[in-house]
């Protein structure tokens, strides 16, 4: 009645079993990883940096139109005259082109104030100092493409005239460093710069514009009643925290939870079926073996737990090559899923966690072990006299 030795009677049957045990586990793993991951992995990178909080203009988020705020320098002051606030930092996108000999370079570039920014994280080099309006950042595409690296100069040109090929603004800026720009999609090419210095790249100083404001309350804990503040006193403005933003971003996506919980149940379906199937024939061919035990004085509770824990076996031993095999397919996966268009390199749709590996895994055994229950009730009710005469016959 050794679990493991009833495995070994019939390598190729159990060999087989776990095979399907490992597929249906890495699709459910996959599921249960892609069904929350997207969504985790958004919020980490709006709070990448601490600031909960994004205004833009009305009917759209931070960088989803070409929209801008007016009067940027007044309503930062208000912002920071809430007391639930603790940092304010502006924030414009705008086109702008890099000199390279002859030809021009287009390049997305952020307005930022260096004392107060949400959008880099430094890889090489130095930051921006505050006030520093000669200094530029590149993302590391941009450098590539360029050439530069800390100490270049780069010239920059906006209010490019397309008919004369002529640029109206020309600024010569040194290259601080290297940053990791979170917003940027795969290959993106971008830099970061005082806020000044993109508004007149982009024509638009004396306007005093921004695309929007990232705001860092002074807890997480307020963070929602500070938006609720500002949206009321800022109606022609849109306020959100990251909470409403993972909703918006979720609402976008709801697709995917929904693919995520249909395979992730068929795939728990495909499991039970294999294992109550294999269980169920697995004792129907040693029934004889059974009865005689419980002849001898074997109980029925010692029949039903080697029954199931034989069931338990099967899908731990598939589970653990599944959840192997279930981590490098979520990797190959990403990798496709994001490379679409517009969606910033920084965000994964499979993001494993400890939890999410735990409740996969413990789903996956209870689903193991309740498959067995079946077999195990039929192994214990057999009628020992009537399975011998059958047996002997």
């Amino acid at each position: 009645m050794t679990w493991w030795r009833n495995l070994l009677r019939h390598p190729v049957r159990s060999a087989l079993a776990i095979a399907g045990i490992t597929v249906t586990t890495a699709m459910l793993l996959d599921m249960v990883l892609l069904a929350g991951g997207i969504e985790r992995s958004f919020e980490r990178l709006l709070l990448g940096r601490g600031y909960q909080i994004r205004i833009s203009p009305s009917g759209t988020l931070p960088f989803d139109t070409e929209a801008t705020i007016p009067g940027a320098t007044g309503l930062r002051e208000a912002f920071k005259a809430d007391s639930g606030v603790a940092g304010v930092a502006p924030l414009l996108g705008a086109s702008a082109f890099a000199r390279t000999g002859d030809t021009l370079v287009a390049l997305f570039a952020y307005g930022i104030d260096p004392a107060e920014q949400g959008i880099y994280q430094m890889v090489s080099g130095s930051d921006l100092a505050a006030g520093d309006t000669i200094g530029v950042l590149l993302g590391a595409p941009a450098a590539t493409r360029l050439g530069a690296v800390a100490g270049d100069t780069v010239v920059l040109v906006g209010r490019l005239d397309p008919q004369l090929a002529t640029a109206l603004i020309e600024r010569r800026l040194i290259v601080r460093g290297v940053a990791r720009l979170l917003y940027d999609s795969r290959g993106q090419l971008s830099l970061a710069a005082a806020l000044p210095v993109v508004q007149s790249l982009a024509g638009i100083r004396e306007d005093d514009r921004v695309s929007a404001f990232v705001l860092r309350a002074r807890s997480d804990g307020q963070a929602e009643s500070v938006t609720l503040r500002l949206r009321s006193a800022h109606p022609d403005l849109e306020v959100n925290s990251v909470t409403d933003m993972v909703r918006h971003f979720r609402e976008r996506l709801v697709y995917f939870r929904q693919l995520s919980y249909i395979l992730g149940t068929i795939s728990l379906i495909v499991t039970i079926l294999l294992v109550a199937t294999l269980m169920t024939i697995t004792v129907n061919e040693r029934l004889g073996e059974i009865v005689t035990l419980r002849a001898i004085g074997v109980s029925r509770a010692t029949v039903v737990r080697s029954v199931m824990a034989e069931g338990a076996a099967l899908t731990i031993l598939g589970g653990g090559l599944g959840i192997l095999l279930g981590l490098a397919t979520a990797r190959y996966l990403d990798a496709i899923l994001t490379t679409f268009p517009g969606l910033p390199a920084a965000i994964s749709f499979f993001v494993p966690d400890a939890d999410r590996l735990l409740l996969a895994a413990l789903v996956l055994l209870l689903t193991g072990v309740g498959a067995g229950v079946y077999p195990a009730i039929v192994a214990a009710r057999a009628s020992i006299a009537e399975t011998l005469r059958a047996e002997a016959t």
